[in-house]
Formats: C-alpha cells, sequence, structure tokens
C-alpha cells in the first residue's frame, strides 16, 4: 500500500477528516518531514480548492505542544487532571485487567463505548472498535445525538437519505436555506449559491438567528424556534389554493396528495402567522415565491431537527419540492443529506456477526442518566472521537457521572479534554493525516480515499491499532481482529448491495483518490419508501405512532418560569468542542455572546456588553450580551461550544434537555428553556 508518511518534502493528496458535508480535497505541503501548509484541491470537482480555516490552520493543531505524546495514567483526583506517562503495555493491561474483573463481577454490559465522528474515516471510526465491542459483549451506544431525528422524518417521505446534487445547482433559481448557518458549516454550499445569484438566482435564509448566513441573503425570514413545520404546512396550503402545485408529477410520483390538499386547508395563513411569527404578507410572498420559480432547492439544516418535534420538522419541509414537481429538474429538489448513496458495506466492515448474544443499548444523549443509574450501573467508559463532558445535553449530569469514583474512564484523544480530564486512562491518538481510511460524503457525492501523510506523532495510535492491541491482550483470536486497515477498506467497498455505489476497487482508489457514486439522478425510480413513490402520505408513520401526514406538533412546554427559548447554535472557527482549545481559532472567534432582542434587552435592563446570567433547574451560564434585532423576542443564541476555563461559566449544554424528539432518538439541543437577568459585577 501506498504511504506518504516516510517521505520528507513534497505535495500530497488528502482528504477533510472533519464532521462536515463539504469534505474537502486537499493538498499537502510537506518540508522536513512535517506539514507546513493544507490548501484546497482544485482538482476537485465540487470543493475545487477552496477551504475553511478551521483545516487550513489545521497544521497547528498537529504540532500543538499540548498534543498527547505518549499513555497516561491518573494520579490526582478526577477532574483535576493530574496524571503520569506510562507505557503502552502498562496501560492495555491496566485496561484489560480491569474490564476482566468487571466482567467476572458484573457482566460485560458494565462496559460502554462512547464515540462519535470526531473522525469521519470509516475505518477508524466504525471498524474495529465496533468488532471489538460486539466481541466483548459490552452494552451498545446508540449514535443518535446528530442526525437521527431528521434522518428519519425525511426518510418517512423519500426512503432514504437522497437530495439534490450540489453539481447541478449551476442550474438552481432559487436557494431556501432552512435551519443552516451554512456560510460556517457548509461555506461550498455558499459558494455555489453566490455563483448562481450573479446569473440572477435568489437566496432566502429561513433561520431563528440572523447570523452570517442570514446577513448574506436576499431575503432573511426570522422564525420562532420548533415551529418550522407551520410555516412549510402555509406554503402548502398557499400553493394548493392558488394552484401553484404540479398536478402531474403529483399524479406519477407520490402518494397522499389529495388527502394532503385536504389537511393543509386548516393552515391558513393567518393561523401559520400566529405560530411562527412571520407576517401573513411574507407567508404568502414565500410562497408565491416557491411556487413560481423553477429549479428550486431547500438546504434543510441540521439546526431544525434538534427539536422536541425535529423529525416530523424535517419531514414536513420535504414534502415541499413534490408539490412543485421540482425532483425533475437540474437543481431542484432539497438536500437533507445525500449519505445514502455511499451506503457501504457496514456489516462487513463492523462485524455485528461477532456478539454472541443481544446487549442492551444506551442513547448517547442521555449519557448522564445512564453513568447515573443506580440498577445495572455502567462501571467503565471508553471515550474516542467525542469530548461528552463538553458535547452530550444535560452535561452537568454528564460530568457528575464523570466523576463517580467506581467508574473506570479511558479516552482516546489527540489532547487532554475536558472529558479526559476524568479520565483513569488516557491514550494518545493519531490525526487523520496519520492514518489510511476512506471517507464517504454526506452533501456531495464523492468517495475519498486518505493514505498517511505524516508518521504517527509521538507514541500515538489509531483507533483501529488501539482495539487490536485490545483484542489481543482479551485473549479474542477471530479472523476480524487480524485484518489491517487495508483488509477493511477493500471488505468495506466490496460486495456493496446499494446500487449507487461506485463499482470501485482500493487500487482504483489510490490512481483517482476521488469517485463518484453512480447514477444518482435515477432517485425516483429507486425510491426505497413503501410505496415506491414520494410519500405525503405515510401508512408507516401510522404504525409507527406518527400523524401520516405533515403536522405542525408544538415544542414540549418546559418549567413556566423559564420565559425564553435558548438555542446554542454552531459559529464559524470551532467544530462542535474540536478547535476550541486552539489559540489561534479562539483569537478568530473572539469571545462567547449572548444574542439578545433589544425588547427584552430593554425589560431586563440589559444593555450590550452586559454580563448575563441564564439559567434553568440543569445549570447557568454567564456571557456578554449582543443586544439587536438579530433574533426574536423570547429567544436566546449562543454560538459554539466554548472550552472550559477558570472562572467561567459557558457550558452551554449545561443548560440543554437529554430528553429525546419525535424520531430516532435523536437529541433536542434548541428546545430548552431558560431564565435570564443581568449580572451584576462587583469590583473587588
Amino acid at each position: 500500500m501506498e504511504s506518504f508518511a516516510h517521505i520528507k518534502d513534497g505535495l500530497f493528496p488528502a482528504v477533510c477528516s472533519l464532521d462536515c458535508p463539504d469534505q474537502c480535497g486537499l493538498l499537502i505541503h510537506k518540508q522536513d518531514g512535517k506539514i507546513v501548509k493544507i490548501d484546497g484541491d482544485p482538482a476537485h470537482p465540487v470543493t475545487k480548492g477552496s477551504i475553511c480555516n478551521k483545516v487550513r490552520n489545521m497544521g497547528a493543531r498537529l504540532y500543538d505542544e499540548k498534543r498527547l505524546k505518549t499513555p497516561l495514567k491518573r494520579v490526582g483526583p478526577k477532574g483535576e487532571g493530574t496524571f503520569v506517562p506510562i507505557s503502552w503495555q502498562e496501560a492495555i493491561e491496566s485496561i484489560c485487567n480491569n474490564w476482566k474483573n468487571l466482567i467476572a463481577k458484573q457482566g460485560p454490559e458494565s462496559i460502554l463505548p462512547y464515540s462519535f465522528y470526531g473522525n469521519m474515516g470509516k475505518i477508524h471510526s466504525e471498524g474495529m472498535d465496533r468488532r471489538f465491542f460486539y466481541r466483548l459483549g459490552a452494552s451498545q451506544l446508540e449514535r443518535t445525538i446528530c442526525s437521527d431525528a431528521g434522518s428519519e422524518g425525511y426518510r418517512y417521505t423519500m426512503g432514504g437519505s437522497f437530495g439534490t446534487d450540489p453539481e447541478e445547482m449551476t442550474e438552481t433559481k432559487l436557494f431556501i436555506f432552512w435551519g443552516i448557518n451554512a456560510a460556517s458549516t457548509n461555506m461550498h454550499q455558499v459558494m455555489i449559491a453566490q455563483k448562481a445569484r450573479k446569473r440572477g438566482a435568489k437566496l432566502i435564509v429561513i433561520d431563528v438567528h440572523k447570523n452570517q448566513t442570514g446577513r448574506m441573503a436576499d431575503w432573511f425570514i426570522p422564525i420562532i424556534p420548533g415551529t418550522d413545520a407551520a410555516l412549510a404546512l402555509g406554503i402548502m396550503h398557499i400553493l394548493y389554493n392558488e394552484n401553484l402545485v404540479d398536478r402531474a408529477f403529483l399524479k406519477k410520483h407520490t402518494v397522499g396528495y389529495e388527502e394532503l390538499e385536504h389537511h393543509v386547508k386548516q393552515y391558513e395563513p393567518e393561523v401559520v402567522s400566529g405560530i411562527t411569527g412571520i407576517s401573513v404578507e411574507d407567508i404568502y410572498k414565500l410562497a408565491r415565491l416557491y411556487g413560481a420559480t423553477s429549479p428550486s432547492m431547500i438546504r434543510i439544516g441540521n439546526g431544525l431537527q434538534h427539536h422536541d418535534n425535529g423529525g416530523m420538522i424535517v419531514r414536513t419541509i420535504s414534502c415541499l419540492p413534490a408539490l412543485t414537481g421540482q425532483w425533475l429538474l437540474n437543481g431542484g429538489g432539497a438536500i437533507k443529506s445525500n449519505s445514502a448513496y455511499l451506503n457501504y458495506n457496514t456489516r462487513a466492515l463492523q462485524r455485528p456477526d461477532l456478539q454472541r448474544k443481544p446487549t442492551r443499548s444506551i442513547n448517547m444523549i442521555q449519557l448522564g442518566q445512564a453513568l447515573m443509574e443506580k440498577d445495572n450501573p455502567i462501571y467503565s467508559l471508553f471515550v474516542y472521537g467525542s469530548n461528552p463532558a463538553v458535547v452530550a445535553p444535560n452535561s452537568s449530569k454528564v460530568r457528575e457521572g464523570l466523576m463517580r469514583e467506581d467508574l473506570f474512564v479511558v479516552v482516546h484523544d489527540l489532547f487532554l479534554t475536558e472529558t479526559a480530564a476524568y479520565a483513569d486512562i488516557v491514550l494518545p491518538a493519531t490525526s487523520s493525516f496519520e492514518n489510511r481510511d476512506i471517507y464517504t460524503s454526506y452533501w456531495h457525492h464523492y468517495l475519498h480515499l486518505q493514505e498517511p501523510v505524516i508518521p504517527p506523532y509521538g507514541e500515538s495510535k489509531s483507533n483501529a491499532d488501539v482495539f487490536r492491541l485490545l483484542a489481543e491482550a482479551m485473549g479474542f483470536d477471530e479472523e476480524a481482529f487480524k485484518d489491517s486497515d487495508e483488509d477493511m477498506i477493500r471488505q468495506a467497498i466490496s460486495n456493496v448491495s446499494n446500487p449507487y455505489f461506485p463499482d470501485v476497487t482500493l487500487e482504483e482508489l489510490q490512481d483517482k483518490r476521488f469517485v463518484k457514486a453512480r447514477d444518482p439522478q435515477s432517485r425516483l425510480q429507486r425510491l426505497n419508501t413503501p410505496s415506491g413513490k414520494i410519500e405525503l402520505y405515510s401508512h408507516k408513520m401510522a404504525l409507527d405512532g406518527h400523524p401520516p401526514l405533515p403536522t405542525h406538533i408544538p415544542l414540549k412546554e418546559e418549567h413556566s418560569d423559564y420565559p425564553f427559548l435558548f438555542v446554542p447554535g454552531p459559529n464559524h472557527n470551532f467544530l462542535n468542542s474540536t478547535f476550541s482549545h486552539d489559540e489561534k481559532h479562539v483569537r478568530l472567534e473572539k469571545a462567547p455572546q449572548l444574542f439578545i432582542h433589544e425588547e427584552d434587552a430593554l425589560r431586563l435592563g440589559i444593555e450590550n456588553g452586559d454580563w448575563v446570567r441564564i439559567w434553568n433547574d440543569r445549570g447557568e451560564c454567564e456571557l456578554p450580551a449582543s443586544v439587536g434585532d438579530q433574533v426574536l423576542p423570547g429567544v436566546l443564541v449562543t454560538q459554539g461550544l466554548w472550552a472550559d476555563a477558570p472562572g467561567a461559566k459557558r457550558l452551554v449544554n449545561s443548560l440543554t434537555p437529554d430528553r429525546e424528539a419525535d424520531m430516532g432518538g435523536g437529541a433536542v439541543f434548541f428546545s430548552g428553556k431558560v431564565n435570564a437577568e443581568k449580572l451584576v459585577v462587583v469590583s473587588k
């Protein structure tokens, strides 16, 4: 297998590993064996050489003096982060001896893996680790924190994560960015829209916060959080009423269009205006513009699904393109995710057959509850590719659980994160540029190969290598634990049942570096819904306990003393907690802010820059106010997950609920409520 790690100087192909839809092609500059510059690859057909600041400055992160070089063992109190270096042999022996004792006394389900996609490489995020924990018989983790609610809602309508091809969007005349700060989280989608605008296309942004994306729109529409389904239904009401629907398309490609027409009569614009905070005039204007403009494309954002009703919101919005026949037009339709085009052979990679008997599963958004459970408790946690002390909802409860003296915690990471501070053993992890892996975008349609560009940093090891060592030490002798990274890549891309997955070998990937999914335009002929058509009415939803037609369902009521809806969105320079410890990225982002409407600020005596305390029964934060009209009255917004700092109270996920969304067990980060008051700062 080809590797560039041993070559001292030159320019080498790579791919961005971040949990981002763009998944950019990269070019890595090396000098004296080190990465000195990261550029975009102009040969990539979608990202075309443009990259964000996060990746452009990744080199500093790779060689940060705070990066872990050796395994560590805790010697101080939990949470203090006091460790001493140990050897890999001691680390592996310590972990396995602890687990063997736990299995003998408490059973293997007392052990829980906790991971997500800090590195989007398939081999190192869901390969050898899955094999190991299946074979161990550990509790299984439901990895629902990001997109499961919306994906399930979209699936009810479209049968899977199929959307518009970004390469077709040169034809798009109307872009609607709905619940997505694309300038910060999907920059190439913005670049495509900006190019189209020069040819006369329009960009509408619908969101709860006039963020960087909202400020660049032709028309920004502020909306009350969690009411997006009502707006979509109001649009449908007008489309049907004013004969702006494509009835020929509806008859041929959908089921339930007649039932939907009757159903949306109740969503009159006056009713919808009262729910959403959008004027009747603007609802008519939006519906008529959408009904009269083709091709139009709706970019359905991640934020929408992080509500109690998030699955239904995405389900409802995903019906709109069918009403006007957009799916037959180049550049028309919608994107929630395009991941279904590149679904690979997950069974061959993850090997669920290694599990000897079914085990319990635990939803990752309820980690705090799981760690504090008295019956059948978790006694060991293995964390990798995630930082739950910051990113998990109700994070004060998560930290309370991590403080348990009887909880044996192992963290595998590049840095001593907030979660690692609670660990008993910390293992140094390689970066993506030190690994061999494959990547599949969930926005565009390309499969990528990454070869090692630099050697492992210090004594760091990849995720796959760590689990090979653990399997050997636990006495697992199955051949699955002897597979190399190359073996696992071949297994993942072979015998794939997905008709869109490219017929490609590892050797071809080495030659081409990226290949496109097959025949994505045939999606309407292959919809994996029960009817084989776009389902505006879904019998399956009824069987699953949901309304079969798109419906506005209000958010769950929280404590009446908490009058503000609280939305902790992403910022521009971090990706969840990644980069929040990097000095350069922190300087670029400057400081956290609490966006508050000027009417609310006036009522509470808050001026711009004042410190504000926000709280609920889960926790509290103290943040400086940004007063204006960026949010609607009754809404508070923050941006970014900021690293812990002495004396700071900015752990926004200490305020977020850990209940499940309506579908998929998804998180409801944006459906929490808080109270607020001006913080009186006493001079010392």
